[in-house]
């Protein structure tokens, strides 16, 4: 989970380095309405999945491409050495 942001001691934090109470308190809320949502452990987890998924169905497309490509160059040969038998 996010860690939460803590509005009210960023304010007295800028408070106590000299910032009047109304201008802490509105950077400290500016701050928390912009980390919106953030990405959790969980999330970045779902994605890593997701992705080390994607590789493997990349690998087993080029598997099935290159078995493919080989029994096509192999009908190849056979027609062509069928054609120039002679």
């Amino acid at each position: 989970m996010a860690a939460a942001f803590d509005t009210l001691g960023a304010a007295r934090d800028l408070e106590t380095a000299g910032m009047d109470r109304a201008q802490a308190e509105a950077v400290a809320s500016a701050i928390r309405a912009g980390q919106g949502d953030l990405a959790t452990t969980a999330d970045l987890a779902v994605v890593r999945a997701d992705i080390a998924g994607t590789k493997s169905d990349i690998a087993t497309l080029r598997w099935i491409v290159g078995v493919h490509f080989a029994i096509s160059l192999a009908t190849l040969a056979a027609v062509l050495a069928m054609a120039f038998r002679g």
